[in-house]
């Protein structure tokens, strides 16, 4: 059951401080006329800001969506109660959702509820996750609403007024403003979440709730500059200091979900010294502290190969400097893979500069279902490749508990009778339910048309077709 929230509203009441009221007929003094002239322009401004502010937030606000989602917990249904906001990239022009990881993890798209800013509700057809940045995409049919544009977050200064959208405590469509508060906050430990990985936050004094998760922090020119993700807070609520993914970060992570379906990121290959402080940094001749000391260096990686040295300490890395190990990390991870960097390393009192090319990093695993699932059959050829379904990966495609047959992970191109996450349940009339049967039906059909009956989710309907798939000859 959703708690009810129970709001003591106070009303603010503007008081203007008045020195002493003026005789009527006395004439005004230069003085006064020029304070009263002040105040005149003063207010006038203040107006005006105002009128922006108001018609910045009113632009913005038709891409802010609220998300709820359903997902099985150990104790039954739990419900989970977001925000997101509608975006396009210069490189994706069909609008989609972006909101935080933790809003829709482990939700079914059937039990994603996207409400737009017009009061329509709608699903996703499919969703794209990084665990690693806590960040997600819900990809939709255009709604023909104004989508939002990224902002360039390294143009961002301490000071600049921004805007957070969202629905805290689900009260849709709320903006507060605050500005930047400080850049490049990391090492944030987020309750209920793994520690992530890219780590490189705003900080913003706009009161940001709960319920403002996955909403996007807005710049005066009505742009999205961040994805507000985390509060620091005693109590659960705000206050003044709430933490913001920058958009850099969320164009990159979005733009290879969307590309790939998985965020591949650089990979150096050392361990580092997460103790490494002012002291230690004094004893390797260092004012302050700064960089990234290096405890090891794993064997046939980039950082073996460019001839990184235990005891080094990574100062500049692709010409910035580097303040700490989880700066380091950060920086590796969103380099493209086969880039090669320029490293400056201090090394024996010496400063010297070595080139490395970066490779994937290890453990990288897709966001979105694979078919490489340890425990599950898994058939392929040079034609189609289809995985037994099971109750976990019925739910992360969008389907029921209890659906059976093969989930079609891969389709050749050009093939237009099957489509990706279609689940074949019959081949040849005939019900399958494991990889080992289909191939064993489709051994006996070689070369020739096959008939199948799939399963497929249309709109947010689930729909029974029969297709022929030309089966391919035998080699």
């Amino acid at each position: 059951m959703r708690s009810q929230l129970t709001l003591r509203l106070t009303v603010l009441v503007p008081v203007l401080l008045v020195s002493a009221s003026i005789p009527a007929q006395l004439p005004l003094t230069n003085s006064a006329r020029a304070l009263t002239a002040s105040s005149q322009i003063g207010a006038s401004s203040l107006a005006d800001a105002g009128r922006e502010v108001a018609s910045i937030a009113a632009m913005s606000m038709r891409s802010v969506v609220h998300i709820e989602s359903i997902h099985e917990g150990r104790r039954g249904d739990v419900e989970e109660t977001g925000s997101g906001v509608l975006v396009t990239s210069p490189r994706f022009q069909q609008p989609f959702v972006v909101t935080n990881r933790h809003v829709v993890a482990d939700a079914p798209l059937g039990s994603i509820m996207i409400r737009l800013s017009d009061g329509r509700v709608i699903t996703p057809r499919a969703k794209l996750e990084d665990p690693e940045s806590d960040l997600a995409v819900l990809q939709i049919t255009d709604p023909g609403i104004p989508a939002a544009q990224f902002a360039d977050s390294d143009n961002l200064d301490i000071g600049h007024f921004v805007l957070a959208m969202g629905s805290p405590f689900g009260l849709s469509e709320s903006i507060t403003l605050g500005i930047i508060s400080a850049k490049g906050r990391r090492s944030l430990e987020l309750p209920g979440r793994r520690r992530v990985i890219n780590q490189d936050f705003l900080q913003t004094d706009a009161a940001i709730n709960p319920g403002n998760s996955g909403g996007p922090l807005i710049d005066m020119q009505g742009r999205v500059v961040g994805i507000n993700t985390a509060i620091a807070s005693q109590g659960g609520g705000n206050e003044g200091i709430g933490f913001s993914i920058p958009s850099n970060l969320v164009r990159f992570i979005v733009e290879q979900l969307l590309d790939s379906g998985r965020v591949r990121r650089g990979y150096l290959g050392v361990e580092l010294d997460e103790q490494f402080d002012h002291e230690t940094a004094r004893r390797y001749g260092l004012s302050r502290r700064m960089g990234a000391r290096v405890t090891r260096i794993l064997d046939g990686t980039p950082a073996a190969h460019a001839g990184i040295r235990v005891d080094d300490v990574v100062l500049n890395f692709d010409g910035s400097d580097i303040e700490d190990e989880t700066d380091l990390i950060n920086r590796v991870s969103l380099t493209p893979i086969n880039k090669t960097v320029r490293l400056i390393v201090l090394r024996a009192g010496q400063r010297v500069t070595l080139n490395i090319t970066l490779t994937e990093r290890r453990g990288t695993q897709s966001a979105i279902p694979a078919p490489q699932v340890p425990g599950n059959e898994r058939y392929e050829n040079v034609a189609l490749q289809v995985l037994t379904l099971e109750d976990g990966l019925a739910v992360q495609a969008g389907f029921a508990k209890g659906q059976r047959g093969l989930l079609v992970t891969q389709v050749p191109k050009g093939e237009m009778s099957l489509k990706l996450y279609d689940v074949i349940t019959e081949v040849g009339r005939q019900p399958v339910n494991s990889a080992t049967q289909f191939d064993d039906l489709v051994a006996q059909h070689a070369g020739g048309p096959l008939l199948l009956r799939v399963t497929r989710i249309v709109g947010e309907q689930t729909t029974d077709h029969l297709v022929l798939w030309p089966v391919p000859s035998a080699e």
